[in-house]
């Protein structure tokens, strides 16, 4: 599989949304991928919790990369994070 990058605005606000670069590279190389419009491509995966998130208990996080493939690479454009 192409090698994952992880766009600038994607960098910036991963950890801010509790994701990791490893959750996103899983998402994309295990989930099923879905048009996600304009040439994009999302998935999602549930990841284990089992802790606080902004002061509620959460058992699952969802990790939602939006990404566009490129010839040589996938580049990661958001992430959303769910807490469930």
């Amino acid at each position: 599989m192409k090698p994952i990058r992880l766009s600038r605005h994607a960098q910036e606000r991963l950890c801010d949304r509790g994701a990791t670069e490893d959750e996103v590279a899983e998402a994309i190389r295990t989930a099923p991928w879905a048009p996600a419009g304009a040439q994009r491509f999302e998935c999602q995966k549930d990841f284990p919790y089992g802790s606080e998130w902004n002061g509620r208990f959460y058992a699952t996080k969802r990790v939602r990369p939006i990404f566009v493939e490129e010839p040589n690479e996938i580049v990661v454009i958001p992430v959303y994070v769910y807490y469930l």
